[in-house]
C-alpha cells in the first residue's frame, strides 16, 4: 500500500543505522534531514528516549535518514560535535547541524522538528 503522505508512515526502513567515527561524516552529508541520537548504554534518559528515536525512523524514513551514536564507543565523533550531555538528538542536512535537542523530549516535539526540518 503507497502512502502519499509525505510526513506519513513509512516501511522504507528496519531502523536507525548505528553509527560510528568512521561511517559518521558521510552518512550526515545527505540534503536529506538526517537525525542522530547521541546517547550511552549507561544512561537512562537514552534508554527512555530510544524506542522513540525506533518508532520515528520507521515513521518519517521517507523524509529522514536516523542514526545513533554511541558516545563512549566514539569519542572522535562526539569530540567534534561538543557532546556535554546525553541524550542529544541533533539534525543535520547537508553535513550541517541545523538544530539539536538535549534532554529525553516528547515524541510530539521531535516530529515537530522533523516536519519543520525535512
Amino acid at each position: 500500500m503507497e502512502n502519499n503522505n509525505v510526513f506519513g508512515k513509512s516501511t522504507g526502513k528496519s531502523g536507525p543505522v548505528e553509527l560510528n567515527d568512521r561511517n559518521f561524516q558521510s552518512f550526515v552529508n545527505s540534503p536529506k534531514l538526517s537525525v542522530i541520537d547521541m546517547w550511552a548504554a549507561w544512561c537512562a534518559p537514552c534508554r527512555y528516549i530510544s524506542p522513540v528515536i525506533d518508532e520515528l525512523s520507521g515513521e518519517y524514513s521517507d523524509v529522514a535518514n536516523f542514526g545513533k551514536v554511541n558516545v563512549d564507543e566514539n569519542p572522535v565523533t562526539s569530540r567534534n560535535l561538543r557532546i556535554e550531555s546525553i541524550p542529544t538528538i541533533m539534525f543535520f542536512k547537508n553535513g550541517k547541524v541545523v538544530d539539536m535537542s538535549i534532554g529525553v523530549v516528547p515524541k510530539e516535539f521531535l516530529i515537530q522538528k522533523i516536519k519543520d526540518l525535512a
